[in-house]
């Protein structure tokens, strides 16, 4: 997740707001709780990791304050999550975001839901678009200090 932060958004934000993005981005560990959280490997390496969720929590890690919603969402009326998608910059451009995004997408229907959203980075956003998903919202995020633009971003499944 660091590596990925540190390295794929640098061509799309400052120093100031790589840092900043720490502090709404990284592991929520409901989702390993929920067994909604995946890991991809290729070579031997972890190459990505990403999850989806059947609760209200839109983005953010543990750490994130304010950012905490753990209500179960209604798959007939609320979209599921998709969640705290990370390539390593070793494996960018690769298919592993794609892979993820397809089997969370996968999971989330398999339980009934019909849409998804979640809470795109600048960096994010060309593979969740060319995957179907429509800006909703644009928003700039900074609780940790600087201002980190941001895009909630849907799909119908």
């Amino acid at each position: 997740m660091e590596a990925s932060i540190a390295g794929l958004q640098a061509g799309f934000l400052g120093p100031a707001q790589i840092a900043s993005s720490r502090a709404v981005m990284g592991l929520d560990r409901q989702l390993i709780a929920d067994e909604t959280y995946f890991v991809a490997e290729l070579e031997g390496a972890i190459a990505g990791c990403g999850g989806w969720s059947r609760r209200a929590t839109l983005y953010g890690g543990d750490h994130s304050e304010g950012l905490r919603e753990p209500r179960l969402l209604d798959p007939a009326s609320e979209p599921a999550r998709v969640r705290a998608m990370y390539t390593d910059p070793a494996f960018a451009r690769r298919g592993v975001g794609r892979a993820l995004l397809a089997h969370c997408e996968a999971a989330a229907r398999a339980e009934g839901f019909t849409a998804v959203e979640l809470m795109g980075t600048r960096a994010g956003e060309p593979l969740y678009a060319a995957a179907g998903y429509a800006v909703i919202e644009r928003i700039e995020d900074a609780r940790g200090g600087a201002p980190v633009p941001l895009a909630r971003m849907g799909k119908a499944l």
